[in-house]
């Protein structure tokens, strides 16, 4: 049973911990949430629910957790593909199509993740996977523990300067392993979760899906749309909004929290209770824990 929350509640359902790539661990997040004056967390790692436990048994009062992930994904309707993220509430973590899809993508990043090291070696810089694997601390590896990496060897400053087009942004970009959008969005349906598109519009992350796709995935199943984001312009919040309400989505906001690996805190854009309230009412996976 969870509590009953107040029109001022404090909803955030974006955020990282080391099972992925934030600096936080699980419960280090969770505690830093009930700080931060926070009443709900959604747990979203990228492509694992390795977080969930530690943050449930650290869980303080008080505070409601939500256990998700964001699915990384991919559009295969336009040439290059398009890359977009998916995040998926309240899911069943043992449904086996999606436990074995979420594995295939965490072992291609770690490939992945190593390919890449090789390339910065082979172009003299001195960076270690061992200490990379270590660094990420059994979590999921991604570009941003070889960000850390660079910037330990004093090659860059800063994780936004490690991902410009010199760095990991361009020159030593390679693609990653990721899921057909539109399965992802069947998947996370048949394990009883709730799929929202995360900020479908920031264009300054790069290329962006189409409306059209959007409505798509609408009668494939999604959701809801993640409008307030730190990527979004006030143009591009107003534009998920209108598209959400005509196609009968929910908009969520979020602050898509990563620790020090970015400057956006805790509950910087957060989601109405109203829009909580339907996410548990379409979920069948697993409940909030309190």
């Amino acid at each position: 049973m969870t509590p009953h929350l107040g029109p001022a509640a404090r909803i955030d359902l974006h955020t990282h911990s080391t099972a992925s790539d934030g600096t936080l661990t699980p419960a280090e997040l969770v505690r830093a949430a009930a700080e931060a004056g926070l009443d709900v967390l959604a747990i979203t790692d990228h492509d694992t629910t390795a977080g969930w436990a530690p943050a449930v048994a650290a869980l303080p009062p008080g505070l409601t957790l939500i256990r998700g992930a964001e699915i990384s994904c991919r559009w295969y309707g336009a040439e290059p593909a398009v890359a977009l993220h998916l995040l998926a509430y309240l899911f069943d973590p043992d449904h086996p199509e999606l436990v074995a899809e979420l594995a295939r993508m965490r072992a291609g990043r770690e490939v992945r993740g190593e390919r890449i090291v090789e390339l910065l070696r082979a172009d003299g810089v001195e960076v270690s996977w061992p200490e990379i694997l270590a660094g990420a601390a059994g979590g999921t590896v991604g570009r941003p523990h070889i960000a850390q990496a660079l910037i330990r060897a004093g090659l860059v400053t800063t994780t936004i300067e490690a991902f410009g087009s010199a760095w990991l942004g361009e020159r030593y970009r390679l693609p990653k392993e990721d899921l057909d959008v539109f399965q992802a969005v069947r998947l996370v349906r048949a394990a009883g979760g709730v799929p929202v598109l995360a900020h479908p519009r920031a264009s300054r992350r790069g290329p962006i899906v189409p409306d059209g796709l959007i409505v798509e995935l609408a009668v494939a199943g999604l959701a809801g749309l993640e409008a307030d984001h730190e990527d979004h312009s006030a143009a591009e919040r107003a534009h998920v909004r209108v598209l959400a309400a005509e196609l009968g989505l929910f908009v969520t906001g979020s602050s898509d929290f990563h620790g020090t690996h970015k400057t956006v805190r805790l509950g910087a854009f957060t989601t109405a209770v109203e829009v909580y309230e339907r996410i548990l009412a379409e979920a069948a996976g697993v409940m909030p824990v309190a």
